[in-house]
């Protein structure tokens, strides 16, 4: 049977949409931030066979826990700005081999790309929240501007930087109850920085990157933006406080009880105070 066009995959026009998103933002300067989509093997049989295997590219860790899964993930070294006019150059859908060692190339990449130098953050980061949560199939990095630079300016306790940020945004509380985890300064593209994300992971959706960036993850593209974004969008305001002088009022703990309850969320344990 003939195969559909794979760039009218609904995986690759998400891909091609939010990687645009993310450029215009100015989130993912030049060849800032990845992304990889973990797929079902359904979604991909319409517009690829699973059999033709295009080449095999080795990886620096063991991947042995998602053998046999299909994600698509951008290209190391790719701008996000091109993926619209070129994704198969760009993107790459790919299967992890059964001893997880490698991963068989099946789509894009071409030209001898390879996946995002941040592949071992990614898949750790897949294997951490498939754990916690067995709907997880999205696990996005970028370099979110104002997340970016409170990471100079605040404290980098994940329980204060969380508080701040939920006292930024109503909303704040109820998308992003589990907080945000923070690790230490790492050297991007390394098994250290991968281990150290996945173990927040476990605990969180949101885990920031100091001087770096921020990893988000979630069931699905909107929800993992939106995530992203709205954490974003608090951290900016907090911006625009610090530049006007300060807090003079805030939403207070209970104000954070009362909106938890009213939209049914469970506050990280110990972030507010008793009731």
């Amino acid at each position: 049977m003939k195969k559909l066009d794979i760039l009218n995959a609904p995986f690759v026009q998400e891909m091609v949409k939010t990687t645009a998103n993310l450029y215009r933002l100015g989130w993912d300067e030049r060849n800032g931030g990845n992304i990889s989509y973990l797929l079902k093997e359904e979604e991909i049989t319409p517009f690829l066979d699973p059999e033709k295997v295009i080449r095999t590219i080795p990886m620096i860790f063991d991947g042995s826990k998602l053998a046999g899964k299909y994600f698509i993930v951008t290209g190391s070294g790719k701008y996000f700005k091109n993926v619209c006019d070129a994704p198969s150059e760009n993107l790459g859908v790919v299967r992890v081999s059964q001893d997880g060692k490698a991963v068989e190339l099946l789509w894009g990449l071409e030209f001898g790309a390879v996946p995002t130098s941040e592949l071992p953050s990614h898949f750790m980061s897949h294997i951490a929240r498939l754990e916690a949560d067995p709907e997880n199939r999205i696990v996005m990095h970028n370099h979110a501007s104002h997340l970016l630079a409170m990471s100079f300016t605040h404290e980098l306790s994940e329980k204060e930087f969380t508080r701040t940020l939920w006292q930024m945004c109503t909303e704040c509380l109820v998308v992003f109850p589990d907080g945000v985890s923070i690790i230490p300064w790492l050297v991007p593209g390394t098994n250290e920085i991968g281990e150290a994300t996945a173990a927040k992971m476990k605990e969180s959706r949101l885990v920031l990157w100091p001087q770096h960036g921020i990893y988000g993850a979630g069931k699905d593209m909107d929800e993992v933006f939106g995530l992203i974004e709205t954490a974003e969008k608090a951290a900016e305001v907090y911006t625009y406080v610090c530049a006007q002088g300060g807090v003079k009022q805030t939403i207070s703990d209970e104000n954070l009880w009362a909106l938890a309850d009213a939209f049914g969320v469970e506050p990280k344990a110990g972030y507010l105070e008793a009731r």
